[in-house]
C-alpha cells in the first residue's frame, strides 16, 4: 500500500486554486491576466488551475478574496491553499484514503489551530470536471468519490475541530451559511488532493466547489431547466408567484418550468412547438413566432426577460435591445445567455456587459455557469425600480 505525502505551502508564498469548466482553463487564464496581472500562473489540469499570489497576505484578506472579488467570470470556485496531498506514483486503487485524511487534517491542523485563527464550519470536498459537459451525458456535479473521502474526513475529525461544525456539517451536499469557513480538499486525481479554505460569501461559495446539488426532474422538458434554475438562485432575482416573465426562444420549455415552478406568469416565445408538459400549465401562454414578429404590446406587463438562443451574442443582444429599449416596456431585469461559438468570443465581454448597461440597467454580471457549456450566463438589473 502506497502511503501519501502531505506538502504543506511555503511560508513564503501563497497560492489560490480555481476550479473551472473542463475547457475554459485558457479563457480563466486570460481573464485573469487582464483583470490580475500581478497574480502569477502556476500550476493547472484541465478544470483546475492554480496562481501565486504576488504579496503575503492576512488570513483575513485572504478570506475576502474569492471568485466575486477577483471578477473571474470562468471561475467556478476559489479556495486559498495550504498544502497538497499526494502519492503521484501510487496506483490510484491503492491510494491509502485514511492515511491521506490524516494528512489533510496535519495540514489543517497546521493551518487552523492557532488562536486567531477562523474556526472550520464545514468539509468541503469536489472533484475537477472528468469530461467536458455534455460528454457521454457528463453534467457537473458532486461525484461518489468526492462523498467517500468527505465520509472520511468527517469521521476522522478531531474534537477540537468538531465542536466549531455547523449543522448538517456531516452532508456534503448541505449548503454553507453566509460567513461559515470551509476547508476544500480539491480532487485533482483520485490520488492528488490540493487543500484549501474559504468563507461562503455567495450562492455558489455555499456549496463544494460551486456545485449546486441539482438534478434533471423527471419531467423536466429540457436541460435548459438546469441552466435556468442554477441562474435564478445565481441572479437571486426577486421573481415569485404572479411575477411576469418573457422566455424569448423558449421551445420546447425547459427554462420556462424554471420560472413556472415558481408561481411566474410566463409568455413562452418560439415558432417551435412547447412540451405538451408545459402547455398544460395555466400560467403559461405561447407566443408562437419569432419575438421580432410579434406585436410588442403583448410584452407591456411583462418585467422580466430571459433567453437562451443557440445564436450568436450580438443575435441575442440585438433581439434584447430592441425590446428593452422601447418606451412602453418597463423591463426589470433580464437572464441570458451568450453563446462562444469560438472562444475568442469571450474577449469581448466587456464590450457586452457595457452595451446591456447602456440600457439602462445599473446591476450587471456575468459567471460560466455549472450548466452552461461554451457560454456565460448574464444577469442584469435595474435598481431601485419604480414601475
Amino acid at each position: 500500500m502506497q502511503t501519501p505525502e502531505s506538502n504543506s505551502a511555503a511560508p513564503n508564498a501563497q497560492f489560490i486554486c480555481l476550479t473551472c469548466q473542463r475547457g475554459a482553463e485558457p479563457a480563466l487564464k486570460k481573464e485573469m491576466a487582464k483583470r490580475r496581472p500581478d497574480f502569477r500562473f502556476s500550476y493547472s489540469r484541465p478544470g483546475f488551475v492554480t496562481f501565486k499570489l504576488p504579496r503575503l497576505m492576512s488570513t483575513e484578506d485572504r478570506l475576502a478574496l474569492d471568485v466575486r472579488a477577483l471578477g473571474a467570470i470562468f471561475a467556478r470556485s476559489c479556495a486559498h491553499s495550504i498544502g497538497r496531498v499526494a502519492d503521484k506514483n501510487a496506483d490510484p486503487n491503492e491510494f491509502d484514503l485514511n492515511r491521506a485524511v490524516e494528512r489533510v487534517w496535519e495540514l489543517a491542523r497546521a493551518a487552523f489551530e492557532t488562536r486567531d485563527a477562523p474556526k472550520i464550519a464545514r468539509l468541503h470536498v469536489y472533484e475537477r470536471d472528468r469530461f467536458d459537459v455534455g460528454t457521454r451525458g457528463f453534467e457537473p456535479g458532486l461525484t461518489d468519490y468526492a462523498f467517500e473521502v468527505h465520509r472520511a474526513l468527517y469521521g476522522a475529525a478531531h474534537d477540537s475541530f468538531r465542536s466549531s461544525f455547523g449543522p448538517n456539517a456531516d452532508r456534503l451536499d448541505a449548503p454553507g451559511d453566509p460567513g461559515e469557513v470551509c476547508l476544500d480538499v480539491a480532487i485533482v486525481e483520485r490520488n492528488e488532493f490540493h487543500v484549501g479554505f474559504h468563507r461562503v460569501s455567495d450562492a455558489h461559495s455555499r456549496y463544494p466547489g460551486g456545485l449546486f446539488p441539482l438534478a434533471l426532474p423527471t419531467d423536466a422538458a429540457s436541460r435548459a431547466f438546469l441552466k435556468f434554475e442554477e441562474g435564478l438562485r445565481w441572479a437571486d432575482f426577486p421573481i415569485g408567484i404572479g411575477s411576469r416573465c418573457v422566455d424569448i426562444g423558449a421551445s420546447p420549455g425547459g427554462g420556462s418550468q424554471a420560472l413556472l415552478a415558481r408561481g411566474a406568469e410566463v409568455l413562452g416565445v418560439d415558432p417551435a412547438e412547447i412540451d405538451p408538459r408545459v402547455l398544460v400549465n395555466p400560467n403559461f401562454t405561447h407566443l408562437r413566432g419569432k419575438i421580432n414578429q410579434l406585436k410588442r404590446k403583448l410584452f407591456r406587463k411583462s418585467r422580466w426577460f430571459l433567453t437562451d438562443m443557440n445564436v450568436a451574442p450580438d443575435y441575442t443582444l440585438d433581439a434584447l435591445e430592441e425590446i428593452v429599449n422601447r418606451d412602453d416596456i418597463a423591463a426589470r431585469g433580464l437572464l441570458f445567455t451568450l453563446k462562444f461559438f469560438e472562444w475568442k468570443l469571450a474577449d469581448n465581454i466587456p464590450e457586452y456587459i457595457a452595451r446591456v448597461k447602456s440600457w439602462g440597467f445599473n446591476h450587471v454580471k456575468a459567471r460560466q455557469l455549472q450548466f452552461n457549456r461554451q457560454e456565460i450566463m448574464i444577469a442584469a438589473l435595474k435598481k431601485p425600480f419604480y414601475r
